[in-house]
């Protein structure tokens, strides 16, 4: 049976790293290809936006148990947002993750990704950058436009992708990539990068989002923790603020709220996008390094204290 779903070259790729992990199941692997397979319809019915979720919910439960038996790394976490979640990037550090052009291990990052699993960064082939069209904005009838800018960056996964998706994928340069996430975060949308256990437990794309369409926002915002912060908090400075409200309108975590005395931020909402930093005219925002909040993910910072730390091993 399982020679059915390797028929093609980039599909029998990724299936040949999975099977090579020591955590390797067919149940995950299963889920895996399900989910790179049809992520419209994936992302439709775990949000429940299609006519069927109601039916399907039970299997999609069944299959989240059966690949992702997890420890919840703290109490009140759910196991789901241990095996599936977001780390929110600022502009700066998601241009670095698509401008690497060596190969790349980094392993466990806790530090960074504050989940119990799906925390790796492994990048293989980091030049094949594959724009999709976004599975949430394609599963509404209204979407946010334009559609194709979520960035699936190395592989297996891009050509894994781009076998399976030809008509709703391109193939773009780095250049290109940076400049998808130049245009989104002037639309006012957030870069996450995304880690998934079914994906071999590691960051395999950024998400460019915006609250009404993303449902990893939507769960996040109804209690399912599944995005993590960028490590940084925005401040306001009061004397610069002319209450325009700006800001507010943009804020895509709903964390900038008027009060009794004028607009304020209120910090344990904000994820440190940066999205209204660079929309306030009167630049009465900044982003502010929050180590409460974890470390950010700086590629270039990460890689270097790795350096840094395997030198001062060899002495």
């Amino acid at each position: 049976m399982l020679s059915r779903f390797l028929r093609k070259p980039a599909t029998r790729a990724y299936y040949a790293q999975f099977a090579s992990r020591p955590d390797y199941s067919l149940w995950k692997w299963l889920h895996g290809y399900v989910y790179g397979r049809w992520p419209q319809l994936y992302i439709s019915l775990g949000t429940g936006r299609h006519p069927l979720a109601r039916i399907f919910r039970p299997l999609t439960s069944l299959l989240r148990k059966k690949s992702a038996p997890i420890k919840r790394s703290t109490p009140g976490r759910r196991a789901f947002a241990d095996g599936y979640h977001g780390k929110v990037l600022r502009l700066e550090h998601a241009r670095k993750l698509v401008t690497i052009n060596r190969d790349l291990d980094l392993g466990d990052l806790e530090q960074v990704i504050p989940y119990a699993a799906a925390r790796e960064i492994v990048l293989q082939h980091p030049e094949h950058i594959l724009a999709l069209d976004c599975p949430c904005r394609a599963s509404r009838p209204n979407p946010c436009r334009p559609v194709g800018v979520c960035l699936i960056v190395g592989e297996p996964f891009a050509g894994f992708i781009a076998e399976h998706h030809p008509d709703k994928t391109r193939w773009i340069t780095q250049d290109e990539a940076q400049e998808i996430l130049k245009a989104e975060h002037q639309r006012g949308h957030v870069h996450h990068a995304f880690f998934k256990d079914v994906m071999l437990g590691r960051f395999y794309a950024i998400c460019n989002c915006c609250s009404c369409c993303c449902g990893a926002m939507q769960a996040h915002r109804g209690g399912t923790p599944m995005l993590a912060s960028s490590g940084y908090v925005c401040k306001m400075e009061k004397d610069f603020c002319v209450e325009c409200g700006q800001c507010a309108k943009l804020c895509q975590f709903q964390a900038i709220h008027a009060g009794k005395d004028g607009w304020m931020v209120n910090e344990p909402d904000c994820l440190g996008c940066g999205v209204c930093v660079a929309a306030c005219p009167q630049n009465a925002l900044t982003l502010d390094r929050a180590p409460h909040r974890g470390d950010p993910l700086d590629i270039l910072e990460i890689m270097a204290r790795r350096a840094a730390s395997g030198a001062n091993k060899d002495e």
